[in-house]
């Protein structure tokens, strides 16, 4: 998987105990096109600490442009910001 740490804008729910679950996201690409993916299957969540910032980081897999790809995305708990991290 390739870094591309791009900010996304992201549709989730929240648990009780306040941890996100995302369901699908945009994307804009170079053209100023946006890509609206749904996400079909969480494969993994983990919470990380790497230089003080806290994130969930979720291990997701969705199929784009009719291709299966699995991709990482990060949620930072101080800022409540999506990233969509490697793909």
């Amino acid at each position: 998987m390739k870094i591309v740490a791009k900010p996304i804008e992201m549709v989730a729910w929240f648990s009780e105990e306040g941890i996100p679950r995302p369901l699908k996201f945009k994307i804009k690409e170079q053209d100023d096109i946006s890509n609206i993916i749904k996400i079909d299957h969480v494969i993994e969540r983990g919470k990380t600490n790497i230089a003080g910032i806290q994130a969930f980081v979720y291990k997701c897999q969705s199929v784009i442009n009719g291709v299966e790809k699995r991709y990482e995305l990060k949620y930072e708990l101080d800022k409540c910001k999506w990233i969509l991290f490697k793909i």
